[in-house]
């Protein structure tokens, strides 16, 4: 006897298996649920933006319920966007906007969602971006390096490196700012270094096609993990030195 379910997402019929995650069960089924907060990269998810919320009706009686954590134990209907999902979806990205005006993601986000009346009053958060999801935090203590973190409480509150200073532990490696989702961590980069976090770092080439391979830090890192010595070409020329040495020993067999 199978235990899959079938539950029903804005009218269609979509089989999933128990405990998995509402928002995994729609977007499989082509449906898409607007999200910030999550991320494929991580299994644990953090649900901290609530843009993900959607209304589900179970025995007759609705709930609304975030979609990233809300594990599926028995058949239901979802609704992705009922009035009541709408407006409050919509609130929360208008909140969203007055925390992070600078982020294109948010605002853009917030327009689609519809003008909302009785905002004005809240104070904005000029020149900010970032939402407080704490991916970025996440993605580099998933690393081992923890250069990163939260910071300070209640309006102060913001993700940095230890007393804002350029932290020994930061590896330049961009994981940070690759998975935030508002754009909110900057950084420059050159034909030779890249700067995140007030720290400068030399960038690393492979030696045989030139292509970058990241910063000389994270390349060390990477080696010193895996237990190999710091690579001077890149994985694809590496594969490609192999083929050539297999290729050269078939040819003398």
């Amino acid at each position: 006897m199978s235990d899959t379910l079938t539950i029903t997402i804005d009218g269609r019929p979509c089989a999933c298996e128990p405990g998995e995650y509402l928002y995994d069960v729609a977007e499989r089924n082509g449906i898409h649920i607007p999200a910030l907060c999550r991320s494929d990269a991580f299994e644990d998810h953090r649900a901290c933006c609530r843009v993900c919320i959607v209304e589900v009706e179970e025995r007759g009686r609705r709930k609304v319920v975030t979609s990233c954590v809300y594990p599926v134990e028995r058949e239901c209907t979802v609704y992705t966007n009922s009035e009541k999902i709408v407006e409050e979806r919509a609130v929360t990205l208008a909140l969203l906007a007055k925390r992070a005006p600078d982020s294109e993601t948010i605002v853009s986000m917030a327009q689609e969602a519809g003008e909302l009346d009785g905002f004005d009053r809240l104070i904005t958060l000029d020149g900010e971006k970032c939402i407080l999801c704490g991916l970025c935090v996440q993605a580099c203590d998933s690393l081992g390096t923890g250069a990163i973190s939260t910071v300070n409480r209640g309006v102060d509150k913001k993700v940095s490196t230890p007393y804002d200073k350029p932290s020994a532990d930061c590896i330049g490696c961009l994981s940070c700012a690759n998975v935030c989702p508002t754009g909110a961590i900057e950084y420059t980069q050159d034909a030779t270094s890249r700067t995140i976090w007030s720290r400068t770092f030399e960038l690393a080439f492979c030696e045989r096609c030139g292509n970058l391979m990241g910063t000389r830090e994270a390349v060390h890192r990477a080696a010193e993990k895996a237990g190999v010595e710091e690579p001077r070409v890149c994985d694809a020329c590496r594969k490609k030195e192999l083929a050539d040495e297999m290729m050269q020993t078939y040819r003398y067999v």
